[in-house]
């Protein structure tokens, strides 16, 4: 047996659902990341990037060329992510990323961009049926995980509202699919996603509300 038959192969079965290994180890690297985002920490990034590349294998298994993409795309922009918190977060002055909430421009870039690329792999993935047997579901979720995972990589709390959105479509389509854990997971990252919204909020206002350092005097007195 290799080693993707092994990580495809069944963990265990729970209500009727055969839940394999890729599946639920790939998912729970996940729940990993979003705690580790929650945080604040750079950890999250090789965390997701470990996820993405074991969920490759799950989303192969169950035929969703949709979940294949999304899961490269995860890796690439994990890659990205990890650079940009590595170089930003001694701004927090904490040791951890600074956050914030994203700017008018920025937010219509995001929804911009997200609906377009819906349109864009919703009709790539129609015109060609072998790529999903699913498409306008799949082109969604591989759309918001980019703009959810663009927004985290900039430290923008826009980015927990993007996988709430994520989540919505996600949960139905992965119990449909017979990726139950898949499933059973995206609940738990609701919980988790409504959490790290609340602590990014707050941090992000007292962040807004901190007072700027004074000036610093020269030699004869007046300020730098």
């Amino acid at each position: 047996m290799s080693f993707l038959d092994s990580l495809n192969s069944t963990a265990f079965e729970a209500f009727g659902q055969t839940v394999i290994w890729s599946d639920m180890t790939g998912n729970l690297l996940g729940l990993a990341a979003l705690a580790l985002g929650w945080r604040r920490s750079v950890l999250t990034w090789p965390a997701q990037l470990l996820a993405g590349i074991i969920l490759v294998a799950a989303y192969h298994s169950a035929s969703l060329s949709g979940g294949v993409g999304k899961q490269l795309v995860v890796i690439a922009v994990a890659l990205w992510g990890w650079r940009q918190w590595r170089t930003g977060r001694d701004r927090a002055g904490d040791g951890a990323v600074a956050v914030r909430f994203a700017t008018t421009r920025e937010r219509l870039l995001l929804a911009g961009g997200t609906a377009l690329g819906t349109l864009a792999v919703g009709g790539l993935f129609t015109a060609v049926p072998e790529l999903s047997w699913n498409p306008w579901p799949d082109a969604y979720i591989f759309t918001g995980t980019l703009a959810a995972m663009v927004a985290q990589a900039r430290g923008l709390v826009e980015f927990w509202f993007a996988w709430i959105l994520v989540d919505l479509v996600g949960v139905p389509l992965a119990f449909s699919s017979g990726l139950a854990f898949s499933g059973l997971v995206y609940l738990v990252y609701l919980v988790l996603v409504l959490w790290g919204l609340r602590a990014w909020w707050l941090r992000s206002r007292d962040a807004s509300t901190a007072p700027a350092p004074r000036p610093v005097p020269d030699m004869e007195g007046t300020a730098a």
